[in-house]
């Protein structure tokens, strides 16, 4: 992580300093075009595309992170919290009943559920009812070609 921040901030003062390159070539040339300005406008370029570039690693990170926080999160809901499942008698959280474990494949079949859901919710799609009962198909009633989400 400290080299993505390193290699962004990097990437920010040699923007900054691009950018007053041009500035100082436009003042040098009392705003006429020439072909130091064109250079110097050059480099900016060429350094707000590395800068965007740094910027899309780091959001590819913090995704990635975000992304197993939330699967953990998920493992957690599935299983129990770690601390109730490794606490020992007369230990805080000892009074806490874990979850049953779930197999890796109910816990994919729950994700796909819930993934689904989520996109009806989000189309305005419902599958139930109030007439038909208000219940959407099964977790395993699911269609399979999910898995590339």
């Amino acid at each position: 992580m400290d080299h993505l921040v390193q290699s962004l901030q990097k990437a920010y003062l040699e923007l900054i300093s691009a950018a007053a390159t041009v500035l100082e070539a436009k003042d040098a040339s009392e705003v006429q075009r020439t072909a130091q300005t064109d250079a110097a406008l050059e480099n900016f370029h060429n350094n707000l595309q590395l800068f965007h570039v740094a910027c899309d690693h780091a959001q590819e990170f913090v995704e990635s992170l975000r992304q197993r926080i939330g699967s953990e999160c998920l493992v957690d809901e599935a299983t129990g919290p770690i601390t109730a499942r490794s606490a020992k008698p007369g230990e805080e959280g000892s009074n806490r009943t874990a979850i049953p474990a779930l197999s890796a494949l109910r816990l994919e079949q729950m994700s796909k559920a819930v993934r689904w859901l989520v996109m009806e919710l989000q189309h305005g799609a419902t599958l139930g009812t109030p007439s038909s009962g208000g219940h959407s198909l099964p977790i395993e009633g699911r269609p399979e070609d999910d898995t590339n989400h």
